[in-house]
């Protein structure tokens, strides 16, 4: 199932790329896509944007990354893996952008003859009525066969000589620039315009199959990962059953998710996606990088993947770590709570009465529902925090750790009671658990040539598992 959800939305994207290009105005859409507006460089929101979308798509700050490096053995090389992530991300990212590109520039391409259509029938009209002079037609224009140059030259000579009544006419400008600039985003992107797009492939409904079969397929992938961030922790922790919880979690999602299938959920959605989830996802992020960086300690951790590893990461990542992320996501921070500040938050309406798209602010009880959202997801942090300061839940010294034997994943049971039921995952013995210590390896503290005490010893406290990861069979 993985193999198949990681791999069908790739031959999808290919096939929408092959495509794509081959339709009428995709090169107009790609240079549109690589034509940069440097005026945006300079609001908060597109870097909060931006910073939202790297978190989603590499899966920061959700905790799935973490429940699924979980499972890893003690010396896989997450180097490697990181680095391989990222650049696969990158290469999906570009690999989508361009599909949307080329399919909103041939978009553009019809919505554009089609307004240059309707406004050539506009001006016969004028002229058989005697509105407007025959002269101003240029000579070598044809109406049979009036392509978008023809009608942008008699446009701006109309407008020149009827300067003082122009606006009467009601001719639009017909600019395949104004066209690629129309904002079209979120759900808005995948359910109107590309599916609007499509409809004008050759073979439509195919197509159209193929592209909502990707987009149940990504969405399926994506609540796995989050899942896992959210179900992960809470099994290991409280000791519940996997399935009961699992599905738990799905039905109370489906029945909040349905606030967003009403006639008003865009709405809703919009809400949710530019300030519930993105202002918390940043704070979290902030406070994971302080916590292994400044709390935990740079050098500690570089050590730990030294010995991971087998050889030191390169010391750009110290500084990384340790200055430049923080840095730029509190400045990013700021910047955001300033914006939202001086600009109260808002949402594109459509006006029933006017015809037309307006920016309307949120009204009292949609900022309060707002306000309620952005604490309720950032409350856990602070909550449990002072709840292990008071030692009202445990700090995990009894949490689950996982080691590898013979192919099979098992959990240390040292510290746990005998009538456990989650003694063992994918085992079915007692005599495939791990020894309660290891017995080859001890971990060595910084600058320290002697061992440090289980207590002290990362994961140590946690059960010695995942330290005996490594340890060979016969000395178990």
């Amino acid at each position: 199932v993985m193999y198949f959800s990681s791999l069908f939305p790739y031959v999808v994207l290919v096939c929408f790329l092959v495509r794509g290009l081959l339709l009428r105005g995709a090169v107009d859409g790609i240079m549109h896509m690589f034509t940069p507006k440097l005026d945006k460089m300079l609001d908060p929101q597109v870097w909060r944007e931006a910073a939202t979308q790297v978190f989603f798509a590499l899966g920061l700050g959700f905790g799935g990354v973490i429940a699924f490096s979980s499972y890893n053995k003690q010396d896989n090389n997450c180097h490697f893996d990181a680095t391989l992530v990222s650049f696969i991300n990158f290469f999906t990212s570009v690999l989508a952008t361009l599909v949307v590109f080329a399919v909103l520039g041939f978009k553009a391409n019809i919505m554009n003859e089609k307004c240059v259509v309707e406004n050539a029938e506009k001006i016969l009209g004028y002229l058989n009525s005697n509105v407007l002079s025959h002269d101003l037609i240029p000579p070598h224009v044809n109406f049979s066969h009036l392509t978008a140059k023809d009608y942008n030259e008699m446009y701006r000579v109309i407008m020149t000589v009827k300067e003082g009544h122009f606006k009467e006419l009601g001719l639009d400008a017909c600019l395949l620039e104004d066209e690629l600039n129309k904002s079209v985003q979120g759900t808005g992107l995948a359910f109107i315009a590309f599916t609007e797009a499509m409809t004008h492939f050759p073979a439509s409904p195919f197509w159209s199959v193929m592209f909502f079969l990707m987009l149940i397929n990504l969405g399926l992938g994506s609540m796995i990962g989050t899942m896992s961030g959210i179900t992960t922790p809470i099994i290991d922790t409280f000791k519940v059953r996997k399935e009961v919880f699992t599905v738990g979690c799905c039905i109370f999602a489906f029945l909040v998710g349905l606030i967003f299938v009403q006639r008003s959920g865009n709405y809703f959605v919009t809400m949710f996606d530019d300030y519930s989830a993105t202002l918390p996802l940043t704070v979290v992020v902030i406070l994971e990088n302080i916590a292994v960086a400044w709390i935990y300690g740079t050098k500690k951790f570089m050590q730990e993947l030294t010995e991971m590893l087998g050889f030191r990461p390169y010391q750009f990542y110290y500084y990384t770590w340790k200055y430049v992320s923080p840095i730029c996501m509190a400045v990013l921070m700021t910047a955001s709570v300033i914006q939202l500040g001086v600009s109260p938050p808002g949402y594109s309406a459509w006006i029933r009465e006017e015809a037309a798209e307006k920016f309307l602010f949120y009204p009292t009880w949609a900022m309060a529902i707002l306000i309620s959202l952005i604490i309720l997801a950032s409350l856990p942090l602070p909550l449990v925090f002072i709840l292990r300061q008071f030692h009202l839940v445990s700090d995990g010294s009894n949490a689950l750790s996982v080691t590898y034997k013979k192919g099979r994943m098992m959990k240390d049971i040292s510290n746990l009671e005998d009538n456990d039921e989650t003694r063992f995952i994918l085992s079915k013995v007692p005599s495939e658990t791990p020894s309660p210590m290891p017995t080859h390896r001890s971990y060595l503290g910084p600058g320290s040539n002697s061992p440090m005490e289980m207590s002290n010893a990362p994961n140590g406290r946690y059960g010695s598992g995942y330290l005996l990861a490594s340890t060979p069979e016969s000395e178990l």
